[in-house]
């Protein structure tokens, strides 16, 4: 492994021409949720292009803040996460699975804030990683994120490490439904119903009072009459042993690892980076802010994934 360097980022990034991306779509950012941060270095630019450059089989992972430029907040950014601007926290599994009272308040605020949450477009970030897994660069996308944004831009070589909110299972029974048809049979239970949103939080959640999501009716498995869950794997809950070993398959095959827009706080993303450090795999590491990999990796940037990967020739 080539040894870590961290460069400065004070300095406007100039666009080398023989860096300039013309083939990948663009996505204007959304940077309400986008912690400050400076434009990349030209010489930080560099190093990632050399990363990449050398990687013939790119393991990449990603979080919560690639999605942020799309529109979507994360929990732990500084000034701008869900943790930062509210002292409310995501529902626990075994909440969740215990207790009817929480299920209707999940699915209270989900309700209203599922319009705006499955509107959510791909940005340039996502775009960039679809290119590269269509010229062979990227070997297999990771992510921890339940937003689909990976899916509507086109990724198919990937694994939804935590799930995705756009599917619903029973807990009894294992039917599947989509969420867009979950959200009409809400409608019906509920056609009197209507709640102001608070404010919005990651993962499709909406900030709702307790006296607003009181009468709120939540429907039971069609089939079955069992408990209704997203196809996520809530706070508290364990990612799959089958799913958890396919990934690490996926490892193995790789060259190198590549961590875009998270911290790797959580401990099912974080297991990977350890596999790889294990392997000598290099890793390079693009989030602003600090992560748990600063201290091992190859090459960390402090820059947003999506002005810093279209700089980024892939061949």
């Amino acid at each position: 492994m080539f040894p870590a360097r961290r460069l400065p980022g004070g300095c406007r990034a100039i666009r080398p021409h023989h860096l300039r991306h013309h083939s990948v779509p663009s996505a204007s950012p959304n940077l309400a949720f986008v912690p400050a941060c400076l434009p990349p270095h030209p010489a930080e630019v560099e190093e990632m292009q050399r990363f990449i450059s050398n990687s013939k089989k790119l393991f990449v992972m990603t979080g919560a803040g690639i999605s942020t430029e799309s529109g979507i907040p994360d929990y732990r950014s500084e000034g701008v996460g869900l943790y930062a601007r509210s002292d409310r926290r995501p529902i626990q599994h075994a909440e969740f699975v215990r207790s009817a009272t929480a299920r209707q308040r999940y699915w209270a605020r989900n309700f209203v804030g599922w319009p705006q949450f499955s509107s959510h477009q791909p940005n340039t970030a996502h775009l960039v990683l679809r290119h590269w897994e269509k010229l062979g660069k990227l070997h297999w996308l990771v992510t921890q994120n339940v937003d689909a944004l990976h899916t509507k831009a086109g990724s198919q070589r990937m694994t939804e490490l935590h799930g995705c909110t756009h599917r619903v299972f029973c807990l009894t029974c294992g039917d599947q439904t989509s969420r867009s048809e979950l959200q009409e049979h809400f409608e019906a239970l509920n056609p009197g119903w209507k709640a102001e949103a608070l404010g919005v939080a990651p993962d499709g959640d909406a900030f709702l009072t307790d006296e607003q999501v009181r009468n709120f009716q939540v429907p039971a498995c069609r089939k079955c009459g069992g408990i209704l869950k997203p196809d996520v794997t809530f706070f508290g809950d364990t990612v799959s042993r089958e799913k958890v070993d396919f990934v690490h398959q996926r490892l193995a095959e790789s060259d190198s690892m590549l961590v875009a827009g998270s911290s790797m706080q959580v401990y099912s993303g974080y297991r990977f980076a350890l596999a790889a450090r294990e392997k000598q795999l290099p890793i390079a590491v693009l989030n602003i802010g600090p992560t748990r990999l600063d201290h091992f990796a190859s090459l960390k940037l402090n820059s947003r994934c999506g002005e810093l990967l279209p700089l980024i020739v892939a061949h």
